[in-house]
């Protein structure tokens, strides 16, 4: 009897195989046999995004929240094109997003004769974005090519996958495979350094008196053990997309103040013996393109080889996977290591010093992170876009209390964050996504507001409105003697924008009821929509690096 199981089917199959049960994109002329599939095994759930932008987002920032694969479907040419911004900005979070697109029929792939959707080499495009991308050439490779691609995209140093199934193959009739009886993605072992290197790395911070760690994206699994060398006398930043690896409450963890325009910092730097970089590139954006004096001996850990000077000079580099490798230094140093007498009380009152000192330059808005944090849940989602109140407190002083609550665009893209939110809400389960927006990024994807609504998604969206680009506005005013050009959006009242689809809306129009305003919001299950009226509230103040003023 001939078997009425086709590639479309081990698709769907092989992503359950493999853990996911959410995905996200649009139904295309050459993707329905895939959805189809995914359908009628109901199985996973398929979230239809308005573009397939949003759907790449959706699967980035859900892969963040989840821990696994995001994956995101979308349609051949344009459509893949379309979701290219998403996977730049995946690779630049290592976010492990698999990108299954469609393909023209393989008799007709690469000939440029025109058929439907048929872009020019689109496996080179994909490639040029991704961490790396393949197409399935016959029906009996299918299962191993989708293997390789998942693991690619879950092998540190994480990053997007994109496949290509031509629509002919999606049809072809196949004996399911036996083996996904009981599959397990094959992924390499985290690599843990040899006892030489562990020895030395040792030895290298028992000679330290005042030790400070710099974790970033590829510590989030070390938490426990960074927290260890916290109670060891340790005192710690992160760059901003390894924030919560440990709690920020802890009183000797600066969190996202790494120290760029703040003397307070920086002077402080040049006290301490040891900075022990632990998955982190230190990148050019958060050390103002590499400026920022760091501590003069850098001790580094990262399980990509290829990170070892790739920015800031170190004394000694360690290849391996950051939390078997804190794990080991602990064990090596622990009832060893002496800091030096008031080490540690001097860095936590550098975190209060350096806090109160930030916040005092944020004018009207310096109380906003402490109201929200009130507020908001312990365990919530904390997701934002690129706006004035985000670069400032949102990244760097509002606390985080662990690495999947942190979700922003690490790529600096605006109008990211709503479809981010979307993709960190379907992952949360029971805790609730607080996203943050400027109007700007707000209004550049709003239709993918209504996937939220389809979606019955719990979530609040609080839009900084300064009905325009107020990002660009502090560029302009820096770089262009103020000449603030094509900055400033005409868009629907959000008030009338949330009526269209029943969403409960709430206004903040004073500074001292932003915090009342957004738990009022929150009190409501499912979506709401804040507006934080920036013209009743105050002009956002300029920031660092605007607030320079030259010698």
């Amino acid at each position: 009897m001939a078997s009425d199981y086709t590639v479309g089917d081990l698709v769907a199959e092989f992503l359950a195989a493999c853990g996911v049960t959410t995905a996200f994109g649009i139904a295309s002329v050459h993707n329905i046999p895939m959805l189809d599939a995914i359908g009628r095994r109901n199985t996973i759930r398929f979230m239809m995004a308005r573009g397939e932008l949003g759907g790449a987002h959706m699967a980035d920032g859900y892969a963040r929240v989840n821990g696994g694969l995001g994956v995101i479907f979308s349609s051949t040419g344009p459509g893949a094109a379309n979701a290219v911004g998403g996977l730049i900005e995946a690779r630049f979070a290592g976010s492990p997003v698999l990108h299954i697109t469609g393909q023209t029929a393989t008799k007709f792939v690469d000939r440029e004769v025109g058929s439907v959707h048929d872009a020019y080499d689109q496996l080179g495009m994909m490639k040029s974005v991704s961490k790396s991308a393949y197409r399935i050439r016959s029906a009996q490779q299918a299962l191993g090519v989708l293997t390789r691609a998942a693991v690619d995209a879950m092998t540190p140093p994480r990053g997007p996958v994109s496949v290509e199934v031509p629509i002919d193959l999606q049809r072809v009739k196949i004996e399911r495979p036996a083996m996904l009886d009981h599959f397990v993605l094959p992924l390499p072992p985290p690599r843990v350094p040899s006892a030489t290197e562990l020895d030395e790395l040792a030895a290298r911070v028992l000679a330290a008196k005042r030790p400070m760690l710099w974790l970033g994206n590829g510590a989030k699994g070390a938490g426990a053990a960074a927290a260890k060398l916290l109670d060891l006398g340790f005192g710690m930043v992160s760059s901003f997309n390894g924030r919560g690896t440990v709690p920020e409450d802890h009183p000797r963890n600066l969190g996202g103040l790494v120290g760029n325009g703040m003397p307070i910092i920086t002077d402080f730097y040049k006290t301490v013996d040891l900075c022990l970089v632990v998955g982190c590139r230190l990148r050019g954006h958060e050390t103002g393109d590499f400026s920022l004096k760091l501590p003069a001996n850098i001790v580094q850990i990262d399980q990509d080889s290829g990170a070892n000077g790739r920015t800031y000079a170190n004394s000694y580099f360690v290849a391996g996977d950051a939390q078997a490798t804190l794990e080991a230094l602990v064990a090596r140093i622990e009832g060893k290591l002496q800091v030096a007498s008031g080490y540690t009380d001097e860095f936590a009152a550098l975190k209060k010093a350096a806090q109160q000192e930030f916040l005092g330059t944020l004018g009207v808005y310096a109380s906003f992170s402490e109201q929200l944090r009130k507020v908001m849940p312990r365990d919530a989602i904390w997701v934002r876009d690129v706006t004035q109140s985000n670069t400032t407190w949102g990244n760097r002083v509002f606390p985080i209390y662990a690495p999947q609550q942190n979700v922003y665009p690490v790529g600096a893209g605006i109008g990211q964050g709503l479809q981010l939110g979307i993709g960190a809400a379907a992952a949360a389960g029971d805790r609730r996504t607080v996203v943050m927006t400027g109007d700007g990024g707000f209004f550049l994807n709003v239709g993918e507001l209504w996937t939220a609504v389809q979606e019955k998604l719990d979530m609040t969206v609080i839009v900084m409105n300064d009905r325009g680009y107020g990002v660009i506005k502090r560029i302009q005013d820096a770089t262009q003697q103020g000449r603030r050009f094509f900055a400033d959006l005409q868009g629907p009242e959000l008030e009338k924008l949330a009526a269209l689809s029943d969403i409960p809306f709430f206004r903040c129009r004073s500074a001292d009821t932003f915090g009342e305003t957004v738990a009022e919001a929150m009190k409501v299950r499912g979506l709401t929509l804040v507006e934080v009226d920036m013209h009743a509230v105050g002009e956002f103040p300029a920031y660092y690096p605007f607030n320079q003023r030259a010698s």
